[in-house]
């Protein structure tokens, strides 16, 4: 399979952020992007060294003119990031973390779905903790705003479940310093897409890891999470009051998901009935408590339901953490 595309440029731009990891890996994402049905002339990778303590350097030789690749002083993933999209040339971006892959068969089969509707802004596709290309392609493809996807469905919030034209970016850019930072930007990246495919799928293979940084359990860390998470629900929420109507009806319902996750987060991680209504105390003088009255979804409704009492509260603090959080 080859793109049609406009040979003044590459059809995809590949964002590797990379710090601190076993080359081993960083070459183990470089091939799965080179064994996709792209040629030379259609890809471009980019490899953003976020200041390693040893540069990964002498392990990319190999590549030749395969790779971009850019060292820069340590200032985390959102600045990477950053540094990839004012670097890359391609008509596509996808983000790929450097310990991950993409998979084939099914990320091919992402790539076909632009080949055939030109007017894709994005795809959505789904991931796996399984490095296992060969699968059977969902017939499910359908098609639909960034808006009313936001308004009507759960989305992924990790950046790399998307492939999306460059231009819908605009002045859009990853907030530096944070963590969860694509809570934030992936659902201001929606709201500027008009043709979104969405198919499950599984053509992204999530490594998961026990000394990243989401798995980390110190308190600092874990504190610095909560309250990063918290900075971008305000953020969005001062974006839906600046907004046109059906626009902020849909992104109200994402604020309304990241500020149950919040409490949800602070339930299983801290298990404390005085930390939980110390936040929810914060919620409320910035209006985002109780959570809004609509049925997003069951769990929504439900957690919604508990957390508006202080007797709920307590069965939440006691039985969450004995439960595994569903995707």
């Amino acid at each position: 399979m080859h793109i049609i595309m406009d040979t003044r440029k590459p059809f995809v731009s590949f964002i590797l952020a990379y710090y601190n990891l076993p080359v081993q890996m960083l070459c183990e994402c470089i091939d799965s992007i080179l064994a996709l049905s792209l040629t030379a002339d259609e890809r471009e990778i980019i490899v953003v060294d976020d200041g390693s303590k040893v540069s990964p350097m002498n392990g990319l030789m190999q590549y030749g003119d395969d790779i971009i690749y850019v060292r820069q002083k340590n200032q985390g993933l959102s600045v990477a990031r950053n540094t990839g999209i004012e670097m890359a040339t391609g008509r596509y971006l996808q983000f790929v973390d450097a310990d991950d892959c993409l998979l084939k068969v099914p990320y091919d089969y992402c790539l076909k779905l632009l080949q055939n509707h030109s007017d894709a802004d994005m795809v959505m596709f789904d991931f796996t903790s399984t490095n296992e290309s060969r699968q059977p392609m969902p017939d499910d493809v359908s098609c639909t705003t960034g808006v009313q996807l936001l308004r009507h469905h759960n989305i992924h919030g990790t950046a790399w479940g998307y492939l999306f034209k460059k231009n819908v970016l605009g002045t859009l850019r990853f907030t530096p310093g944070i963590y969860h930072e694509d809570e934030e930007f992936t659902p201001l990246l929606l709201r500027g897409a008009n043709h979104v495919y969405t198919t499950h799928a599984k053509a992204y293979y999530y490594r998961r890891r026990p000394h990243s940084i989401t798995m980390d359990t110190d308190e600092a860390t874990r504190q610095k999470r909560h309250d990063d998470r918290l900075g971008v629900i305000l953020r969005l929420k001062e974006t839906c009051d600046r907004i046109a109507s059906d626009e902020r009806m849909a992104l109200q319902r994402r604020v309304a998901q990241l500020t149950m996750d919040y409490l949800y987060h602070i339930i299983v991680e801290d298990r404390s009935v005085q930390k939980l209504s110390q936040c929810i105390e914060r919620l409320r003088q910035e209006g985002l408590f109780p959570l809004p009255n609509h049925h997003y979804t069951q769990k929504y409704a439900w957690f919604r339901t508990l957390t508006n009492h202080a007797l709920g509260r307590q069965l939440l603090i006691h039985a969450l953490p004995l439960l595994k959080k569903e995707r």
